[in-house]
């Protein structure tokens, strides 16, 4: 059985001439381009519908010229038979010098072309998509202004183009970034959602945002220490609850968020607790001996160490301090403050570290053999002087 003729190859972007079976009378389907067209759920392109059927591959592919220079209309294929007169060599050579025009013709439309949308073109196809009038569902107004928010932390990659980024700009855009790691991880969120849009409407070929990584800062969130002076305004009214679980943070040196499910040992008087880092979860404080009667207190009176919410709790913060006339304050600001005292009073660095949930890094000696007792920890953190 004779093989069937092999045609010339034809590029990418320039469509498909399909064979669909010798008893068919029209046995070639002539499809365009399926640049841009739809992608099934595995990614791949749908085919687009056939322009035409024909009974013969050059007809074809004058349909195909025809459609790319504009000139094609339904029907022509009848009048395009006139090309099979020629030898099947002219025919060949025929097409080739087509086919070169068009890679000639597309290398100089490339190069008029512009590289393609920037960044901040490509961000604004992804914002409207995600929160226009056409979206899929309708987000918070606090997810809107986070999206926004990032966005402008990427100022230095606003006028790139999208495309040309590479992994190294985007890990640059984001070393270079100061702000805190909340901030950070909302930028990688964006980065890594913008991909996710761009790729299946061919805006870029390969997703570098999955590979973006953060520094795992054991403590980033800045802060300001209270004075000794608004210590003493504290203690003067740790009646209050709210001053209580301030002064209850100042001498133990947890996170508030931790204080939510803390364990409280009456028997040996320490915490057990922690969250964010490895060094720091389900680490043991002794309790000093000055905040054990307000802690008590507070569990006797609610249970529990935080009652209310983090986000209640900073409300209360806020309105206590303004009160007493003390200056703002956050509740990390009480974490400082530990960190602070422990200085002040000397206290052992390694202990500090072992206290505050910190990772001792390339100190082998103390992260892998420092081993101390509870007691021992409890005649270090006791040189802090609360009166």
């Amino acid at each position: 059985m004779p093989k069937r003729k092999k045609y010339p190859v034809l590029p990418n972007g320039y469509g498909c001439i399909r064979y669909l079976g010798k008893h068919r009378k029209n046995c070639y389907a002539v499809h365009p381009p399926c640049v841009g067209a739809d992608r099934d759920e595995r990614g791949n392109y749908r085919r687009p519908k056939a322009i035409c059927y024909v009974d013969d591959w050059y007809v074809g592919f004058v349909v195909l010229t025809a459609y790319h220079a504009g000139t094609y209309k339904p029907g022509d294929e009848l009048q395009f038979k006139q090309y099979r007169a020629a030898s099947s060599a002219d025919l060949d050579a025929f097409c080739q010098r087509l086919l070169a025009d068009h890679m000639a013709d597309r290398r100089v439309e490339v190069a008029k072309k512009e590289d393609g949308p920037t960044f901040a073109e490509v961000y604004e196809q992804f914002f409207d998509w995600k929160y226009g009038a056409r979206a899929a569902k309708k987000l918070s107004g606090s997810s809107r202004n986070s999206t926004q928010s990032a966005y402008k932390n990427c100022s230095a990659i606003h006028d790139r183009v999208f495309q040309d980024l590479q992994l190294a700009d985007l890990q640059k855009c984001l070393d270079e970034c100061t702000l805190k790691k909340s901030s950070l991880e909302l930028i990688v969120w964006l980065l890594r959602q913008m991909y996710k849009f761009a790729i299946p409407r061919n805006l870029c070929e390969k997703d570098y945002a999955q590979f973006l990584t953060i520094p795992d800062a054991e403590d980033d969130e800045h802060g300001v220490p209270f004075t000794d002076d608004d210590l003493t305004k504290l203690w003067e009214h740790r009646d209050d609850s709210t001053v209580e679980m301030l002064l209850i943070m100042c001498y133990s040196g947890y996170r508030i968020s931790a204080y939510e499910s803390i364990e409280v040992n009456f028997g040996d008087w320490y915490f057990k607790g922690g969250v964010k880092t490895k060094a720091g979860k389900d680490r043991i404080v002794p309790i000093h001996s000055a905040i054990r009667p307000l802690v008590s207190a507070r569990i006797e009176r609610d249970k529990k160490m935080m009652k209310c919410s983090s986000s209640a709790f900073r409300h209360h913060m806020d309105d206590t301090l303004e009160s007493l006339g003390i200056e703002r304050h956050t509740p990390h600001d009480c974490r400082h403050t530990f960190s602070r005292l422990c200085e002040q009073y000397h206290v052992n660095e390694a202990d500090r570290k072992r206290m505050m949930g910190h990772s001792f890094g390339a100190d082998i000696t103390n992260g892998v053999y420092g081993h101390r007792t509870l007691e021992e920890l409890r005649a270090e953190i006791e040189k802090i002087n609360a009166n």
